[in-house]
């Protein structure tokens, strides 16, 4: 966010686009990394409760149009999305205990693959670094590390217990193996292969002291380094909350404490009509920002600075 100068001037949120076509709460969104390698045009997918995900692309003019809809892999609300790192496949997690993995094969997006274990709804799926991995949690309160095959084949290589509740999110380190968890048990947990053992395990639970989380713990992000962790990008991180806004909040240095605090340098009132479900930091073009909501809209959105 180098080019917006946070200190001389007034940031505002410019809403590009709204993006409309599911025909009920839109849970997720997920951006997909390989845009503009190979002539890939900049690619969203989004999931709903209208059991689809969607695919919307950025075409010549610079409009959004939906170019795919994948359907029929799931008979509940699909919750969660994301894109392999390589961009050609993309895990839907949904609320029938299922995760889909879809693929573009010629002009469309076929299920080439789908994923059994979960007792209940998937709530999150998220790859590793290098896509040899796939993680997915449940309200089921496990998480299960899928390992990927040749020919699209998915291997179980963990099942993983610890949470004492519904386990909301996963997300994996953005270069090493090192997994995290977040649960409405408040807690939030680290889990890590170990080699001599050839398992995965816990190795550490963060909120289990006064200084953690009093209550559900819903989501997870790291910074792009990977240093550091939010949960509820190093630079401006955005977040979206059941009172229709979106706030940007950016990391000040603390010379009291001599640590670093976050400050709210922007709210965005009114963002949607109702709750905001999802945001996510466009990775390719840093200033742009995705929204879905519970009126079943996604919106996209230019950080501008103004006079």
């Amino acid at each position: 966010m180098s080019e917006i100068d946070l200190v001389d001037g007034n940031l505002a949120l410019k809403e590009i686009q709204k993006l409309d076509g599911h025909t009920d709460r839109v849970w997720s969104l997920a951006w997909n990394p390989a845009a503009g390698a190979g002539g890939l045009p900049p690619t969203l997918a989004s999931c709903s409760g209208d059991k689809t995900a969607r695919i919307w692309q950025q075409g010549p003019s610079g409009s959004w149009n939906c170019t795919a809809v994948l359907e029929d892999a799931h008979n509940r609300t699909v919750r969660s999305c994301a894109w392999s790192p390589c961009g050609k496949l993309l895990a839907t997690g949904s609320f029938d205990a299922t995760t889909a993995i879809w693929q573009q094969i010629g002009g469309d997006f076929e299920c080439v693959a789908t994923l059994e274990g979960h007792e209940n709804e998937v709530k999150g799926v998220a790859w590793n670094s290098s896509g040899s991995f796939l993680a997915t949690c449940s309200r089921d309160k496990s998480v299960w590390i899928w390992e990927m095959q040749p020919g699209n084949e998915f291997d179980c290589a963990a099942v993983l217990h610890g949470h004492t509740q519904d386990v909301k999110m996963v997300q994996w380190h953005p270069h090493f193996d090192v997994l995290v968890s977040v649960s409405y048990d408040n807690s939030i947990r680290i889990w890590l292969e170990d080699g001599d053992l050839n398992g995965w395990s816990c190795v550490q639970t963060l909120g289990e002291t006064s200084s953690g989380h009093s209550s559900t713990v819903w989501a997870l992000s790291f910074s792009s380094g990977g240093d550091r962790m939010v949960t509820c990008r190093d630079g401006i991180i955005a977040t979206g909350a059941a009172d229709d806004s979106i706030c940007l909040f950016h990391e000040t240095k603390d010379s009291l404490v001599g640590g670093q605090s976050y400050s709210l340098i922007l709210k965005k009132d009114k963002a949607h009509d109702m709750d905001v479900n999802s945001v996510q930091w466009n990775p390719n073009e840093p200033k742009i920002l995705a929204s879905a909501s519970d009126d079943g809209s996604i919106k996209l959105w230019r950080l501008t600075q103004v006079p």
